[in-house]
């Protein structure tokens, strides 16, 4: 199930500060449709559309070569040892509901002497010059054991600037903005200093009204439990009973709530 490649060598020429194609037909001379797939030793040299897919009896397809710009040219006498591998799978009865990528992943894991393989290397031409074709006297093109061959990209996922990826935050960076931020909402020390006196003041204040008024009370009960005790022994021989008054002064209630409500407002 070998195919047929056209031309036999891949030919670019110069300038290569921009990008330059070249078109590769693949034709299926064979009675069964096949698979093919394109593979370069140089993969970020070059992309290629498409690297792969079907090609039905009788047809052919044309594969787009793009090499890629260059900042400089190589020398003039440079000799491109770059090379591209098309292989081949016949696409059986048994394969027909089957995809092209799964068709490659079963051939290459259990049949890989299915697989028809067909080498193309590459040259640089001179900006007017014509290729020769004369691949068999190349002694480059015969070697025994080449690079190995790798899928190169399309030409939509190589061409992706890298320019447009943001940066990330460098870790020395991360911890300083982060404690910028964190004294930028910290409230000053002035400010907490003159909080936590007016804090004191109040409750000195509130501990002094308390006391007045705990000795206040105490006079207050004594007084009380004086005119209780004549009360009590007025009554007693009436034959009434008198009852204790209970319940807490609604001065003290209100001075613990305003002393619960500024130590909760300073702790907490």
């Amino acid at each position: 199930m070998s195919i047929e490649l056209e031309p036999s060598e891949l030919t670019f020429q110069r300038p290569f500060n921009r990008e330059v194609t070249q078109t590769l037909h693949i034709r299926n001379p064979n009675y069964d449709p096949v698979a093919f797939k394109v593979k370069t030793t140089a993969p970020k040299q070059y992309c290629v559309r498409p690297n792969s897919g079907r090609i039905e009896s009788g047809k052919e397809v044309e594969v787009q070569v793009l090499l890629q710009a260059m900042k400089n040219d190589p020398p003039a006498d440079y000799k491109c040892r770059d090379k591209f591998l098309v292989q081949s799978v016949a696409i059986t009865a048994d394969r027909e509901a089957t995809n092209v990528q799964q068709i490659w992943s079963h051939v290459e894991q259990t049949e890989k002497t299915a697989i028809r393989e067909r080498k193309i290397r590459v040259v640089y031409l001179q900006p007017g010059e014509q290729s020769n074709g004369n691949t068999a006297g190349d002694p480059s093109f015969a070697e025994s054991s080449p690079p190995p061959y790798t899928s190169p990209s399309p030409p939509d996922d190589v061409q992706s600037t890298p320019s447009s990826v943001p940066r990330p935050t460098s870790q020395r960076e991360a911890p300083s903005a982060l404690t910028s931020n964190t004294h930028s909402t910290r409230p000053g020390s002035d400010d907490k200093d003159a909080e936590l006196a007016a804090a004191k003041a109040t409750i000195a204040r509130l501990e002094a009204e308390l006391n007045n008024q705990g000795l206040r009370l105490r006079k207050t009960a004594g007084a009380a439990s004086d005119a209780k005790d004549r009360i009590t022994e007025g009554t007693a021989g009436m034959g009434m009973t008198t009852h204790p008054t209970e319940g807490i002064p609604v001065q003290i209630c209100a001075a613990l709530c305003l002393l619960s409500f500024f130590i909760a407002w300073f702790f907490f």
